[in-house]
């Protein structure tokens, strides 16, 4: 959901205006005031979701007719929406259980900035993947191509400057790996880390198709390669001599940041792709850089989202698919009217995580059991300041060393306006442990005041005093956060038992079924599927 990856932009630092709203006075002979903070808790409707256990839903009382039907208002079913129209299918209907649609591309909004409530980049993509450059070219990201014939990106949309900086041994320092106060051991290590990165980046096996590839499925099926997903990446580097803790943490931190999992329990493989499926190939000079926004991947969801117009019910939670003979019946409970309706549909496509979909089809909980999704936590924080040490001025990215989250983002980084009056930044937490599903209950049990106070002490290592001028805090859970590829996952056989059809009528798609979340395999998700949907309709007829 963060990036750990070393990208550059405009500088800019922002002197914010102290004010308060909330003031109570307190007694002390230095006369300070206190800043009564609000806080929010939020997240995804999960009581609403959990009813899928139980089932106790009324009978329907109406039903809708549709040819192509889409379960899940993610990237992926938005992708897929915009695959049917580029089609020439406009007859499909999408069906998302939340208010609104993006799944963790989605966003907030105070008075100050938008913020994202997930995903919140895109880097800029392998110049192959010409479906995605041509979304991104659609919706001006990309605004021409030059005469090498490399696209041109929208500058107001490429990370600005400066853009990311590391809080390491008591001062900022520029970018993500540290620059000072690193032995001479732990500089070799790093060195001969990206050597070894840089290999792999490039490497093709036997099959003439790269090592590391985005999308995943584009990747070699070299034996020996896909055996790094046997083992995790901890034991990986330890094989291979990466062995002190300044190198493991930023590791730790690149898999998490993009897995919700650390070197302890993510693959090896997965923990090499991370620096290794982009090749940095889509502008002449191989520059790292990302695209986003302030609300982040919520920008290109909103692009997505025009292609359902007229075309969406939310508010609904499909909790039952089944074929009936030439047909499929997806039962959804509208939580507005509080009635069942029936929606029969020649297609469908389920564009929803497996921890979902095992709860709507009979016969699927086991080889769901081979997915893992690492819980998250968000909190959106309004400061009147927010001071440090300036030896490196706040960044669009900004990590503190050895702390339990993975930093926060400059929300109005982006902005061209030059002053703001309140800064607000989001904090990331993925809580990376070998249990997922007792840490997501744990998660839960704690309440606003438990994780506003994790969250303040995090932050207090590289600000200690920002608990003084914190204003808000929005607090966002999301206890099945992103899909977590643990050893053995990757090229299992229970994530491609999990991908094909039910008797042609049923299909699916989501981001968890290539083992990697990130908005490019949602992207692409949504295209395979409904381009296999629609040639087996062709074959039907």
């Amino acid at each position: 959901m963060k990036s750990g990856e070393n990208y550059k932009s405009r500088r800019t630092f922002l002197k914010g205006i102290a004010a308060s709203l909330l003031l109570i006075p307190l007694v002390q002979s230095c006369k300070e005031k206190v800043l009564k903070m609000a806080i929010r808790l939020s997240g995804t409707n999960h009581i609403l979701g959990h009813r899928l256990w139980t089932k106790n839903f009324p009978k329907p009382t109406r039903e809708i007719r549709i040819p192509y039907l889409i379960v899940g208002g993610g990237i992926t079913g938005l992708s897929a929406a915009r695959q049917l129209h580029k089609k020439g299918i406009s007859d499909f209907l999408l069906v998302e259980m939340e208010d609104h649609l993006g799944g963790n591309s989605s966003n907030g909004e105070n008075r100050y900035s938008k913020y994202p409530l997930g995903a919140h980049y895109l880097p800029l993509p392998n110049f192959q993947d010409k479906e995605l450059l041509q979304f991104l070219e659609e919706t001006k990201i990309i605004t021409g191509y030059d005469a090498k014939g490399f696209p041109v990106f929208d500058e107001e949309q490429l990370t600005f400057s400066p853009q990311e900086r590391l809080y390491y041994k008591n001062s900022w320092q520029e970018g993500l790996v540290p620059r000072l106060g690193m032995t001479n051991a732990e500089e070799e290590q790093f060195e001969r880390f990206f050597d070894k990165m840089a290999f792999f980046r490039n490497a093709k096996g036997s099959d003439g198709a790269y090592l590391f590839d985005i999308p995943l499925a584009l990747s070699s099926t070299d034996t020996e390669t896909r055996a790094l997903d046997t083992i995790t990446m901890q034991e990986w580097m330890e094989r291979n001599g990466f062995t002190t803790d300044v190198l493991r943490y930023y590791v730790d931190y690149c898999c998490r940041d993009d897995y919700g999992l650390g070197v302890a329990y993510v693959s090896a493989w997965a923990g090499i792709h991370y620096f290794c499926g982009r090749k940095h190939d889509a502008t002449a000079d191989k520059k790292e850089n990302v695209l986003t926004w302030a609300e982040g991947n919520a920008r290109l969801a909103s692009h997505l989202k025009k292609y359902t117009d007229q075309k969406i019910v939310k508010k609904h939670l499909v909790y039952q698919v089944e074929t009936r003979n030439d047909t499929v019946a997806v039962t959804a409970f509208d939580n507005e009217k509080q009635e069942s309706v029936t929606i029969i549909a020649d297609r469908v496509l389920l564009a929803t995580p497996q921890f979902i979909n095992q709860y709507l089809l009979t016969g699927r909980k086991e080889f769901s059991k081979a997915f893992h999704y690492a819980p998250w936590l968000l909190a959106t924080i309004t400061v009147a300041e927010l001071t440090d040490n300036q030896s490196y001025p706040l960044c669009w990215d900004n990590v503190i060393h050895d702390a339990q989250g993975l930093g926060y983002i400059y929300d109005q980084h982006q902005s061209l306006q030059q002053l703001h009056p309140k800064k607000v930044i989001t904090y990331y937490h993925s809580f990376s442990s070998g249990n997922l599903p007792q840490t997501r209950r744990a998660v839960y049990k704690k309440d606003k005041e438990y994780w506003k106070q994790q969250v303040i002490a995090d932050l207090q290592k590289a600000h200690p005093d920002i608990e003084r001028y914190i204003e808000t805090i929005d607090i966002h859970l999301l206890g099945h956060g992103m899909i977590s590829p643990v050893p053995g996952f990757l090229f299992g056989k229970e994530k491609e038992l999990a991908r094909q059809p039910i008797a042609n009528r049923i299909y699916f798609g989501h981001s968890d079924l290539a083992g990697i979340s990130i908005f490019e395999e949602a992207f692409h998700q949504g295209i395979n599927a409904v381009n296999k949907m629609i040639n087996d309709a062709t074959l039907d007829s």
